[in-house]
């Protein structure tokens, strides 16, 4: 973990982990490194301009450094500093539509960088700590159904573009995919958006709501952190939790769960969750690196007997 001390109105010591300079230097290398980098003055400028006060030690996930903080009013906060990409630059949007119904409410916002206000939630309390993972899912398939029960603003990522753009690099990365499994299940995976893909839905979508990005509060007993927005079918928004803390066994039961509580129609929700293989397929073969297995068998099990 790296120190860093900054002077401002109020002087402070700011921890980055390791692991986040590590994921910003893997994933976005010289913009990564100066996003680090830049960290210290960022925060102490977003302290003195909300009049914060940290209050306690640095949080952090993949892409984000989050401080605890407290308002001049008292109340309790946090303040998020992230880089800004095509995922990140939807959250303030989806954050206030939602308002607080079924996820994190957004407090304020710096569209120039990205940062963000939030309202604090209980991070000892993550639902990736429940130890049924039936009640896990229950709860996630509750907060997607509010999530997507509004439509997308216009100016989001939308699938249908994502969903053209997958079917059209299939044919590259099936010439650099060598497991003749492997090339079956992706092609049919790409074969079940293509029954879709001119039907892409308009719902606001959170895309990465799996039981890590679900933390508990005072107001609610869970609420939804971390989306990456976008427009689209909510049956798109099923695999994290097929994913997550995988059981192979509890594949079907845990998407015919989620289908049932979202009221989705099993076929199209069965393609566009396959859809998420593909685009996790794709991701792998543009790094060189093979599909997990795990991943591969979620795909196997939903696949129509």
């Amino acid at each position: 973990m790296t120190r860093f001390t900054h002077a401002s109105i109020v002087p402070f010591v700011i921890d980055i982990p390791g692991e986040l300079a590590a994921a910003q230097e893997t994933y976005n290398g010289t913009r990564g490194r100066a996003f680090i980098a830049a960290l210290p003055d960022l925060a102490a400028g977003f302290l003195d301009r909300w009049r914060l006060r940290i209050d306690g030690p640095s949080l952090h996930g993949v892409s984000a450094l989050v401080l605890p903080v407290v308002r001049a009013d008292g109340r309790r906060a946090v303040l998020k500093l992230q880089l800004r990409d095509e995922e990140s630059e939807g959250e303030p949007v989806a954050l206030r539509i939602w308002d607080g119904d079924g996820a994190v409410r957004l407090l304020d916002h710096d569209p120039d960088t990205g940062t963000l206000l939030l309202e604090r939630l209980d991070e000892t309390r993550m639902l990736a700590a429940l130890p049924s993972t039936r009640e896990a899912v229950q709860v996630i398939a509750g907060l997607l159904a509010r999530l997507t029960s509004v439509p997308a603003p216009p100016g989001l990522r939308r699938l249908g573009d994502i969903a053209h753009a997958m079917l059209e690099q299939t044919p590259w990365a099936l010439t650099r995919t060598h497991d003749p499994e492997v090339r079956r299940l992706v092609a049919d995976c790409a074969a079940a958006v293509r029954e879709v893909v001119h039907e892409p839905g308009d719902r606001l979508l959170h895309w990465d709501l799996h039981d890590e990005n679900v933390l508990a509060a005072d107001r609610a007993d869970w609420l939804a952190i971390d989306p990456k927005p976008l427009a689209g079918d909510p049956g798109f928004e099923l695999w994290p939790a097929l994913d997550n803390r995988f059981d192979a066994d509890e594949v079907v039961w845990r998407f015919d769960a989620m289908t049932d509580v979202l009221g989705l129609d099993r076929e199209r929700a069965r393609a566009w969750t396959l859809g998420r293989l593909l685009q996790n397929a794709l991701w792998d073969a543009e790094d060189g690196r093979p599909t997990e297995p795990r991943q591969l068998e979620i795909a196997r099990r939903l696949r129509p007997r």
